[in-house]
């Protein structure tokens, strides 16, 4: 009753339940069941019934609606230990049988009438003193830890603790059974404790059933750890659909550069192509060089994600901002060595680029003259750490095609520094614009988030050795190690050509 791999057991699904609404039709599949000698099938979103008429069982050697004066979908005036551990747990006086899974639980109908699922299923049986009803599960995120877990719920007034790793399972159970309050448990459960063993499993989970802030919450932390923590075992859980919105991202924390999304990806694959494969991230990083080269030996004339096996990758790849990684010789050779991109799409970076260094040397181009989404689009991606407190100088290698300024930390201050050396004397007074915004973030030992903070979008004009101020930081609330994480937009997209 393990946690199923996220991969298989909990998929992905476009529709599912609204945070306060019930799951659409196609979230789980329908059970049927049988009961006495009829078989019926049931739509598991079938709208609840009016209350029913529940009629006294002749049979019944204790009348539980007498016993207890149980009101419809209300939990019984008892207490809850005595119910669930004499009437769940020891299954007394039982009046109906529910078989899942390849397993029977002894119940009570009017516990199970708390659930509107079995309020609709069962209006008419209350005349048959021991009914027993089959249910047809299909959904593979619904196990027998999760049924027993909902079963035993209707019997107690107070929550029963949900184990974090559990918490998609039970989930999937409880909406099944339209139990609100359990999935409100299980929002709970999942927002407080999304960490790298759970993250995938609650984001597929929380798009299944519906759970916005979940997979909100889940999004955001990938965001923010997928490049400043990577894991093998948290590669291996990303399927294709939730790196691409990953890469895709402005949001997205990039240690470093833009090349090392390109790394990170080929990392991906080759885990993903190899998923048995246990090692460290040091050696993931050997290993997927190795086993592309090993591949590409088999491969004549094309790249890999022209291959058949690549093409499901393309869409991914096509999200890298290459106009921020060919700036660098060393980079740009490893893409021709790697072939795993077509050498096609990088023709029209070539042109974009140097069209845009005759503009900045000839003074035809200041940069970006408002706040846009550009940004989000185009925008350089870059990061540093710094483990204490100190002065720091940052270049990196786009800054000396387009706009060389430098990043200096010091004194609790972020500082940019306009750097150009032009061609002859009038591009000494030559104005130059960029956008930026500025992420600061903390991580505890356990890769928990202890700060953060931004900028938000902004922009700055700069003349030759210009400095400025770009961000004031708190001596009280900052702490180290820090990470730094910049936004960039040097050239506006209207006056360049895209892939």
């Amino acid at each position: 009753m393990g946690l199923l791999n996220s991969r298989s057991s909990l998929r992905s699904s476009d529709s599912g339940l609204a945070e306060s609404a019930q799951p659409e039709d196609n979230a789980v599949p329908g059970p049927s069941y049988i009961s006495g000698s009829r078989k019926r099938k049931w739509g598991i979103w079938d709208s609840v019934a009016p209350t029913p008429n529940i009629h006294e069982s002749r049979n019944q050697a204790i009348n539980l609606q007498q016993l207890f004066g149980i009101v419809y979908r209300k939990k019984p005036k008892l207490s809850s230990k005595y119910a669930y551990e004499n009437f769940f747990l020891d299954g007394k006086n039982t009046d109906i049988r529910i078989r899942a899974l390849e397993v029977e639980w002894p119940l009570h109908k009017e516990f199970l009438c708390q659930s509107p699922f079995f309020a609709k299923m069962l209006k008419d049986t209350w005349k048959e003193p021991h009914s027993v009803v089959d249910l047809q599960i299909k959904n593979e995120d619904i196990d027998v830890g999760s049924l027993h877990f909902m079963f035993g719920s209707f019997y107690r007034d107070e929550d029963l603790p949900i184990p974090p790793h559990r918490a998609p399972h039970i989930l999937a159970a409880a909406c099944l059974l339209q139990v609100e309050h359990v999935i409100r448990q299980c929002k709970e459960i999942m927002n407080s404790n999304i960490t790298r063993e759970t993250v995938c499993s609650y984001h597929t989970a929380a798009e299944t059933y519906g759970l916005k802030s979940v997979k909100t919450r889940c999004f955001d932390w990938l965001l923010c750890h997928l490049m400043t923590h990577p894991s093998v075992e948290l590669y291996r859980e990303i399927d294709t659909k939730l790196m691409y919105l990953l890469i895709s991202s402005p949001d997205l924390l990039v240690l470093r550069r833009e090349m090392d999304i390109y790394t990170t990806l080929k990392q991906w694959i080759f885990l993903y192509f190899n998923p048995s494969w246990k090692g460290t991230v040091r050696q993931m990083s050997t290993n997927s060089d190795t086993w592309l080269y090993k591949h590409m030996k088999r491969i004549d004339n094309i790249s890999f994600l022209e291959s058949e096996e690549g093409l499901i990758f393309q869409p991914i790849f096509k999200k890298l901002r290459f106009q921020h990684i060919i700036c660098d010789v060393g980079d740009t050779a490893t893409l021709e060595q790697d072939r795993l991109i077509p050498l096609e799409w990088l023709t029209p970076i070539y042109k974009q680029q140097w069209l845009a260094l005759l503009q900045e040397q000839e003074h035809m181009e200041i940069g970006p003259r408002i706040i846009s989404e550009e940004l989000e689009d185009c925008g350089m991606r870059c990061g540093t750490m710094i483990s204490r407190d100190g002065k720091y100088f940052w270049k990196w290698s786009h800054f000396r095609f387009s706009f060389p300024i430098t990043v200096i930390f010091t004194n609790r201050h972020i500082i940019f520094r306009e750097s150009r050396q032009g061609y002859d004397g009038c591009c000494l007074k030559h104005v130059r614009n960029i956008v930026f915004k500025i992420t600061l973030v903390c991580f505890d030992s356990n890769g928990k988030v202890t700060f953060s903070k931004t900028t938000g979008h902004k922009i700055a004009t700069f003349e030759q050795n210009e400095e400025q101020i770009v961000m004031k930081l708190d001596d009280k609330i900052l702490s180290f190690p820090l990470y730094i994480f910049f936004n960039f937009l040097f050239v506006p997209s209207e006056n360049t050509e895209h892939v």
